[in-house]
């Protein structure tokens, strides 16, 4: 299991590192294949520090969930050490509790079980009460895979900071939210 003070580091390292690796809650695990990097830049939470944004100024290893578009959790790993950081976890490929997530999501079609960070959200049954725990209580990230080439592009559904790299994909991995 990936200890605290993994996301001790750089929040652009941790987005790349973490593609691979497996999350994990309750039953159900899948290999992270897609992640986007929020620092102090234009399109983070951090950019205004608010209630909502408090957890990426003040922790690291930290699960940070909010509710975006009036329903939708969107997961996200608090990183860095005096400075504000969080991952979006974008997308996973599942890998157990297949048949969990696709009666949560009412899905038959694997692909579209955890492609986007709503969909994997509700399929491992992410919400609000997870916000501030610890990485490794209740959601636990695990060594996994090495990716053999990693992609990065710009940030989806953002209007300011396009021009930042800060997308990360697993090349040609079928489960990425949106294709490059």
């Amino acid at each position: 299991m990936v200890k605290k003070d993994f996301f001790k580091q750089d929040t652009i390292c941790i987005a790349k590192k973490l593609l691979g690796k497996v999350l994990v809650k309750g039953k159900c695990k899948g290999i992270i294949v897609e992640t986007e990097a929020y620092k102090d830049d234009p399109a983070s939470h951090a950019r205004k520090r608010t209630p909502r944004s408090e957890i990426m100024f003040n922790s690291y290893g930290k699960v940070y969930v909010y509710f975006v578009y009036g329903n939708h959790y969107c997961l996200n790993f608090t990183c860095e050490d005096g400075k504000p950081g969080a991952v979006l976890i974008r997308a996973v490929e599942p890998i157990a509790g297949i048949e969990l997530m696709k009666k949560r999501r009412k899905v038959d079609n694997v692909k579209n079980l955890c492609n986007g960070p709503g969909k994997l959200c509700q399929a491992f049954n992410i919400t609000k009460k997870d916000n501030g725990t610890n990485v490794g209580d209740k959601i636990k990230v695990e060594d996994g895979i090495k990716p053999k080439e990693i992609v990065a592009t710009p940030r989806i559904g953002i209007k300011q900071g396009k021009e930042l790299l800060w997308r990360f994909i697993i090349k040609g991995n079928d489960f990425v939210s949106k294709r490059i």
